[in-house]
């Protein structure tokens, strides 16, 4: 079992000896290892169960490393890095070849970024090779956001897990596409679309459909089904919606385990479900506490109920990546 603690000295044995490592950062927990070893990247694909056409994240100390492992960095990615990291972006951008091909499906680029959490900063400072790091769990399941959430899925499988306590963001970082001649968001994250369309004084370009399996992506987490409980989640629009699929589905209350609501700031007042356990994100409606909060409630739900009935937040600042990610880990309703 995998050992939890505070040494960084200790997680960075680990990853010169060529080991997957537990890392926390202020989005989710990252499976790290050494982003210039083949080796090492392959058994951080293998303890997920990840295919390799799924990239990983290059995690950086510094802005200054960026120039020995990206190249042709347009001065869009230093203004960005300069005002939002260390932080949740993460910019897609053309690689050296110094970096394996695994860490980026084999594409010409790589995904960048500087985690803003100071146990990991402290391990990159340590280490003369960056971390590719994926979020730590089995592939395709809800990320981790607290160093027992890494334990419960991979603790038999590395060797240890650096805790750096509660992710404070709770979603992962925000994608941009640098490589091209327009930015392009690939995916919705703990920086805002709105926050970065300010900044840069422009609509952000959005794909135009999800990445397809099988194929090799630009950035993770843009299948259209990810982030996944282990127990069925079905995502609703609004109330009403609910309602009527709930009038429709009667025989839920007959189930041994329950279903239950995950709810963004108040309960569902129905008949149905009055006897039901309802998870609410955020009573005073804050769409940063729901962030920090979502992943964590449908840890806990799966293990209790047998179905989770979700709620849409609003879809603003942190909201569209807390609905980004519902969708995702979301079955289609039957009817």
């Amino acid at each position: 079992m995998a050992i939890i603690g505070t040494s960084i000295q200790e997680a960075g044995a680990w990853l010169r000896d060529g080991w997957p490592v537990g890392i926390p950062t202020e989005t989710v927990y990252g499976l790290a290892a050494n982003a210039c070893d083949r080796e090492a990247l392959l058994r951080v694909f293998e303890t997920k169960g990840r295919p390799l056409t799924d990239p990983l994240i290059v995690h950086l100390a510094s802005q200054e490393e960026l120039n020995r492992y990206a190249v042709d960095v347009p001065d869009t990615a230093y203004a960005l890095l300069e005002a939002f990291s260390p932080g949740p972006l993460t910019l897609i951008l053309p690689k050296a070849s110094i970096l394996p091909d695994e860490v980026s499906a084999g594409l010409k680029t790589a995904g960048f970024r500087i985690p803003r959490h100071p146990l990991t900063l402290e391990l990159l400072r340590s280490l003369d090779f960056p971390l590719a790091a994926p979020s730590a769990n089995l592939f395709g399941r809800t990320s981790p956001t607290t160093a027992d959430h890494v334990a419960d899925q991979l603790g038999e499988q590395i060797p240890y897990i650096l805790d750096g306590g509660p992710c404070q963001i709770g979603v992962e970082s925000t994608v941009l596409d640098l490589s091209g001649r327009e930015p392009i968001l690939l995916r919705e994250g703990g920086l805002t679309a709105e926050t970065l369309e300010a900044f840069l004084g422009k609509a952000l370009q959005r794909p135009h459909r999800p990445a397809q399996v099988g194929q090799a992506q630009r950035a993770p987490g843009t299948l259209a089904h990810h982030y996944a409980p282990s127990v069925p989640l079905y995502l609703f629009s609004d109330d009403q919606e609910l309602v009527d699929w709930l009038l429709q589905n009667k025989r839920l209350t007959l189930q041994t385990k329950p279903p239950t609501l995950l709810r963004f700031d108040k309960t569902l007042l129905d008949s149905t479900t009055q006897h039901w356990h309802q998870e609410i994100l955020s009573s005073s409606g804050s769409l940063s506490e729901a962030a920090h909060r979502l992943f964590g409630a449908l840890r806990r739900l799966e293990k209790e109920y047998s179905l989770i009935l979700a709620q849409k937040v609003p879809n603003t600042g942190l909201g569209a990546a807390i609905n980004d990610r519902l969708l995702r880990a979301s079955l289609k309703p039957l009817h």
